[in-house]
């Protein structure tokens, strides 16, 4: 890459901060610091970033609102940096919008790894935007670009997370079939501490929250018990 990406570390322990600040730098990145919710947006509000690294508990506000506020208008990579080890505040965590979650203490090489995997799947998602006439999907009123990692209906844009993304293009690659939750697993790339098939119980709540969340829309999304899931729509390949 030509320019670093850029990256914003919020978290109200200094050591902590500095010492993820020095390390990705040294990596090779672009990184500004904030200390509390406040300096968060103000950071935000001033510059563009690749990547947010956020602390769940900080001193002026609450992680999960932050994540879930963030998320509502950015597409942002986000990494929650907790000290908090309850599988409960893990799922919220994703449930809220954020891409990976990781416990305190966490190696440092390990988190680079993680930062460096979800900028990855980011560039190719933006590369795949400045590529025309890419071939897309249609479905149930709704036109999803697999390259682009576009979802729309009615000419208007729903955001999507990495992992919900790789979710909804594992589905509409195998319409009307019974997906169990390891093979679904397996299709998704993106990974959180301790990966397992509820993993993708909460990506397809997530999912059905923005597909399914209108009276008059179809439901897409079917449970299978003790199998899976299967996605009901009849799926058209075109070209955008």
């Amino acid at each position: 890459m030509t320019d670093a990406h850029r990256l914003l570390v919020v978290e109200d322990d200094e050591t902590t901060r500095l010492r993820h600040q020095g390390y990705f730098e040294q990596a090779g990145y672009a990184v500004a610091v904030a200390d509390c919710a406040k300096a968060m947006q103000q950071s935000l509000a001033q510059q563009e970033y690749d990547l947010v690294l956020l602390d769940l508990s900080l001193p002026d506000g609450d992680g999960l609102a932050l994540t879930r506020e963030l998320r509502s208008h950015s597409t942002i990579g986000i990494i929650l940096v907790t000290g908090r080890d309850e599988a409960v505040d893990r799922i919220v965590g994703l449930e809220m919008g954020a891409d990976d979650y990781v416990t305190k203490p966490v190696p440092m090489r390990e988190l680079l790894v993680r930062v460096k995997n979800l900028l990855w799947r980011i560039d190719l998602a933006r590369q795949a935007q400045q590529t025309p006439a890419t071939p897309h999907y249609r479905f149930a009123g709704w036109q999803f670009d697999g390259l682009a990692r576009q979802l729309s209906r009615d000419g208007i844009p729903v955001p999507l997370t990495t992992a919900e993304f790789e979710l909804l293009q594992a589905f509409v690659s195998h319409p009307q079939q019974v997906m169990p939750r390891e093979r679904l697993l397996g299709l998704v790339s993106h990974r959180v501490d301790a990966p397992s098939t509820r993993t993708i119980d909460v990506l397809v709540r997530r999912l059905r929250s923005k597909m399914e969340g209108e009276e008059d829309w179809p439901k897409l999304f079917v449970t299978v018990h003790g199998e899976g899931y299967l996605f009901a729509a009849g799926v058209t390949l075109g070209a955008s």
